[in-house]
């Protein structure tokens, strides 16, 4: 299996009373930037992937979000670039390139392609739709943000694929003149995994590509059921899907001791953590989603990715919100940490703990890909790399082990989608639903 580091590079100087008072991150005016402290932790968290690096994880992991402190990386193949160069093992995961709200695909095919030539083939391109906020932020209409995904990914396709100069026209981009001189390293394209919160039309288009698709720290039995949902299109292609067609992404934060840990962790609340990313009327903006979308998320158990649950969704229809109760708000919070590392959605310890908690996950969902994402908030340098330390060199020896012992192959082991199967035969399992039941989970 591969195992990938992945962090938001949070901005960790905003007063969090601020993020509070906006009742979320996004939109929280630039007033506060602060170019100095900015400067040190964007060169920190470059350092942070060599160290990643250092210590044996398979990748770094980066993305992209705008008007957002919650997240400093803008663009992120800006950051991959200067990873290219400065690493030399590690895959470069991007999770990923939102290709309908940056409305150039072609000047995307460009740059990845050298990221891919300057890192010599560790590039691997992932692609999203962009958050419900990004949206607003680049002014792209959502009710056209999934056909123009589509079309924007199979644009990038043909320019990476197809020899020059070409002209294209499509229905939301046109180019008189396609002849990109620089093709990626890896031959035909670069791998490309797909992060996702449970989209059923995102699962069947992955399981239709033959791409993995990761989840991003959504609940153990909804992502089963997606899963499932991929296993059973996958055979109807005549292929049976395995661990090297799904991946997983999960808040993790280690340090000497539980407690120490426990408390450092709090970080993933930190300006109410994922949940208080963007509001709800920013969150999931009309056209957005699909019902069937819309109606998986609301039975999700606690929240998933960037707070999309049904609970966030009935905030659209209210105003409950009282940020000046700042210190009852913060129990609030903690008690929805309390809840999320109940529901096994964050792993919070010591290397022992997190060992048992992270080997718990897998042998459920059976990922083939692993990435573990760094706590958020204003946790200091030192206990961040000291996460990755521990992490790296007691944390994944031992899920190395529990992986191979598993047979959870990566795509980088066994191409996804090889493994054929016969007209008639009935797939196999992909998730372990009695190993679901044995966690008892709320």
């Amino acid at each position: 299996m591969q195992i990938a580091h992945f962090t938001e590079r949070p901005m960790r100087y905003v007063p969090e009373e601020e993020v509070l008072q906006n009742r979320a991150f996004f939109g929280v005016s630039n007033k506060y930037f602060d170019a100095e402290k900015a400067a040190h932790d964007y060169n920190y968290y470059l350092d942070e992937a060599c160290y990643v690096e250092e210590v044996g994880f398979d990748g770094v992991a980066l993305n992209e979000h705008h008007g957002n402190p919650f997240c400093s990386g803008n663009v992120l193949t800006t950051e991959a670039a200067i990873l290219a160069r400065i690493t030399s093992k590690v895959k470069i995961i991007l999770i990923g390139t939102p290709l309908p709200v940056i409305k150039h695909p072609l000047r995307a095919a460009e740059e990845l392609a050298t990221i891919d030539v300057i890192s010599r083939g560790r590039l691997v391109s992932g692609w999203v739709r962009g958050a419900g906020s990004e949206q607003f932020f680049n002014n792209a209409n959502p009710a056209y943000n999934r056909e123009m995904f589509n079309e924007a990914h199979e644009f990038v396709m043909q320019a990476w694929t197809r020899d020059g100069p070409w002209r294209y026209e499509g229905k939301h981009f046109h180019y008189r003149h396609v002849n990109p001189w620089v093709k990626p390293y890896q031959k035909p394209v670069p791998q490309q995994w797909i992060p996702g919160v449970l989209s059923p039309e995102t699962i069947l288009w992955c399981a239709e590509k033959r791409y993995p698709y990761l989840g991003l720290g959504t609940a153990l039995g909804p992502t089963c059921d997606m899963w499932d949902m991929y296993a059973d299109k996958a055979a109807e292609l005549g292929y049976q899907a395995g661990p090297e067609n799904f991946g997983y992404l999960l808040p993790v934060f280690c340090a000497d001791t539980d407690e120490k840990a426990q408390e450092l962790g709090k970080g993933f609340i930190f300006g109410g953590g994922q949940n208080a990313f963007s509001r709800p009327e920013h969150t999931l903006p009309p056209g957005y989603n699909s019902k069937a979308a819309i109606r998986m998320l609301a039975h999700q158990p606690g929240g998933s990715w960037l707070g999309v649950s049904k609970a966030k969704m009935m905030a659209g229809q209210e105003d409950s919100w009282d940020a000046s109760a700042y210190e009852e708000l913060r129990q609030k919070l903690i008690k929805g940490y309390e809840k999320v590392q109940d529901n096994l959605q964050v792993v919070v310890g010591s290397p022992e703990t997190c060992i048992k908690k992270i080997c718990d996950i897998l042998g459920v969902i059976r990922p083939g890909v692993f990435t573990v994402f760094a706590v958020q908030g204003n946790v200091g340098d030192k206990d961040r790399l000291r996460s990755v330390e521990l992490l790296g060199k007691e944390v994944l020896p031992a899920v190395r082990a529990f992986g191979k012992q598993q047979d959870l192959t990566g795509p980088f082991d066994r191409t996804p989608g090889s493994v054929k199967l016969a007209p008639g035969t009935k797939r196999g399992p992909v998730v372990d639903r009695e190993a679901l039941a044995r966690l008892n989970l709320p």
